[in-house]
């Protein structure tokens, strides 16, 4: 068991700390896995990168180090002392980790409970690294047994039944601060997934959309999808459009604030903002009168203060995930064993004909015995290993017996690290 996941969340950060921690791009994981996995005790790694959690999840042979070169590489990348940016972190290894992934991809762990993203944003994660060959066979059995655990918990729970995200609670908020949104106009900037979401409850809850993206053919696909209340903004008149509507949701992929204090206008009217970025799109400077801003953890609270029956459905779905968890890891360690019971039976085989092969050199055997010579003796070690090799497959379905199997390589002087055990399935 070779698993290791560090942690910095919205449970532990706060939301400049995620701010800080947070990859820009997709160059700079691929650069930042690219440096981990240049260590040779680190195997495999994949980074999930989210607006409330950045995870950096790990395949290695050696966790007391793996955690501080992260850690070490994360400082430095990211200009964080690294005893400061050790607080912030949460650490998981072992059967932990797993569960703790297993809970994650099935949104247990999201800010929302049951909101349907995070899947999808867990397997581009691992593509992006298994694209870059710094993930493999080892996180892979991880991340797809992750994802059966999350379809069996929606299946069974129906904890996703009618979604709650983030960008559903922003426009929730709103109806509660307009009493109706009919007739007004929501402005949209961004057209991925968060900006999607936003403007399909705002379309459900009266509203006209107006969506803006620095890649018009983004925003015009996405209009398109929605219909014809919705409609396209030039980027360009972002100012324009800020001190016009009443109404506004961004969640784009800025490194840096889009919306910064000059320019806004003192206005008459009250207006309303929802930042569901990380990080920020709107400029924490903004301190307009008749401007209320809700950026993502104020989000969070008012989910939390809501979804009592959707926390009641997620005690149901961590028991599917301890069961998925518990069969994942007896799954994984009868895997683990046999490379090992191989190695063993390798190993007799390969003494078993250099001492026959001595003893015919020397004479004591006639050549033409030395065939029937090796197979009889690896027949002989085959019933003295029968019962031992049974055993240590019983032992390997047992998680808690991980060190027995440990043990008996440390003895036998077996070394497995090189070999993919799914050849032994």
């Amino acid at each position: 068991m070779r698993y290791q996941v560090l942690s910095f969340n919205y449970k532990e950060c706060s939301l400049e700390q995620r701010e800080s921690i947070a990859f820009k791009s997709k160059e700079e994981i691929e650069t930042f896995l690219k440096t981990i996995t240049d260590f040779d005790f680190i195997l495999e790694a994949f980074v999930i990168n989210t607006c409330n959690r950045v995870e950096i999840v790990t395949s290695s042979r050696d966790s007391f180090a793996t955690y501080h070169t992260i850690l070490g590489i994360l400082s430095k990348t990211k200009g964080i002392n690294f005893y400061e940016l050790e607080k912030s972190a949460l650490y998981y290894e072992k059967d932990k980790a797993v569960e703790h992934i297993f809970k994650v991809v099935s949104s247990l762990e999201s800010m929302v409970i049951g909101e349907a993203q995070i899947t999808g944003q867990v397997k581009e994660a691992f593509k992006i690294s298994f694209e870059n060959k710094t993930a493999g066979a080892e996180l892979n059995r991880l991340v797809s047994s992750a994802v059966r655990c999350a379809a069996q918990v929606r299946n069974s729970t129906n904890i996703s039944e009618n979604p709650v995200s983030i960008a559903s609670v922003a426009v929730a908020q709103a109806e509660v601060e307009r009493e109706s949104l009919s007739g007004m106009v929501g402005l949209v900037i961004g057209a991925g997934e968060m900006g999607r979401l936003a403007a399909k409850h705002l379309l459900r809850a009266g509203a006209d959309v107006l969506i803006v993206s620095r890649t018009i053919a983004h925003a015009q696909s996405l209009a398109e999808e929605l219909g014809e209340n919705v409609k396209v903004g030039e980027y360009e008149k972002l100012s324009y459009y800020l001190n016009k509507y009443r109404l506004l949701f961004t969640a784009t992929r800025a490194k840096e604030p889009i919306i910064t204090k000059e320019m806004v206008e003192e206005k008459l009217i009250n207006r309303t903002w929802f930042d569901m970025a990380i990080p920020r799109d709107i400029s924490k400077d903004i301190d307009f009168d008749n401007i209320k801003v809700y950026y993502i953890d104020d989000l969070q609270a008012i989910s939390s203060s809501n979804h009592a029956l959707r926390r009641e459905k997620a005690l149901e779905a961590a028991e599917i995930v301890s069961e998925h968890k518990d069969n994942f890891l007896k799954w994984l360690h009868a895997l683990a064993v046999e490379p090992v019971i191989k190695q063993m039976r390798l190993d007799v085989e390969n003494i078993v004909k250099s001492e026959v092969q001595r003893v015919v050199k020397k004479g004591f055997v006639p050549k033409e015995y030395q065939q029937s010579l090796e197979h009889m003796g690896v027949q002989l070690f085959d019933k003295f290993l029968h019962q031992p090799t049974k055993q240590m497959r019983q032992l390997a379905k047992e998680s808690d017996q991980e060190n027995v199997i440990e043990a008996i390589k440390e003895i036998f002087a077996l070394n497995t690290d090189s070999v993919d055990p799914k050849i032994y399935k």
